[in-house]
């Protein structure tokens, strides 16, 4: 299974603040059997240009390589990492032109973090616009969004935009949270799982504990169901 949010490269937004975060952050995950990371740094328009940002996360991707062969460098032994990018929602994002080079690596899924307040008409055509020029917009952390929205403004979204879904591990293992969150992957409403995590404090790896959740509520159906997409969207070779 792929995590397909996090912050885990070091010193880049607010995620992990040095390369050591960064280890222990990769062996919580290689002891939860997560074997892929998708590391999606925050970008913000409105302070960041995609070149400059591009720049600062092949410096942090390679510090990260270069801790981690210190540390271990027998095959196969830290997930793997894929670089992709958080983007936050902005004024006319659908035409800008460096927009593909914040997809995750290899593919043309854009994660992007929509605003945390009322939606607008303009915004979801904003999604539109994007996929219409061949990328594949994936809402980061959905659930997130649900009280800022009325429950019809969130279904045309994921309805009406080609947007696809992905939720946090906290969404299922959130017990005020968890029936709808179970409710939505039973419907195959959530399309890629990640745990957004950001260090190892209060937002540490937690996308296991979420699957093994998933399995006992659901089966292994919805398991099943995911890592189908994963293998459509994402190259999962070794």
């Amino acid at each position: 299974m792929i995590d397909f949010h996090s912050h885990l490269l070091p010193g880049i937004d607010d995620g992990s603040d040095s390369t050591e975060t960064s280890l222990a952050m990769l062996n919580l995950w290689r002891s939860q059997g997560i074997r892929r990371i998708c590391c999606t740094p925050h970008f913000y328009a409105y302070s960041n240009t995609p070149a400059r940002f591009l720049v600062n996360r092949k410096n942090a991707y390679e510090k990260m390589q270069i801790a981690m062969e210190k540390a271990d460098s027998s095959p196969g032994v830290w997930p793997k990492l894929l670089l992709g990018a958080e983007v936050h929602f902005f004024d006319g994002m659908s035409s800008s032109e460096d927009l593909s080079s914040l997809c995750l690596h290899g593919t043309n899924l854009l994660l992007v973090e929509m605003p945390f307040r009322k939606w607008t008409d303009r915004m979801l055509e904003e999604i539109v616009q994007i996929n219409r020029r061949g990328l594949q917009p994936v809402a980061a952390h959905i659930e997130r969004y649900f009280d800022f929205n009325s429950g019809r403004m969130i279904r045309r979204f994921m309805e009406d935009t080609g947007v696809m879904i992905q939720c946090n591990a906290s969404f299922f293992l959130n017990q005020r949270t968890r029936r709808h969150a179970l409710k939505m992957l039973k419907k195959e409403q959530i399309h890629f799982l990640g745990s957004d995590a950001h260090n190892m404090e209060g937002r540490k790896p937690n996308l296991g504990p979420a699957l093994e959740l998933i399995e006992d509520k659901l089966g292994g159906a919805s398991l099943e169901w995911l890592e189908d997409i994963e293998t459509d969207w994402i190259d999962i070779s070794p």
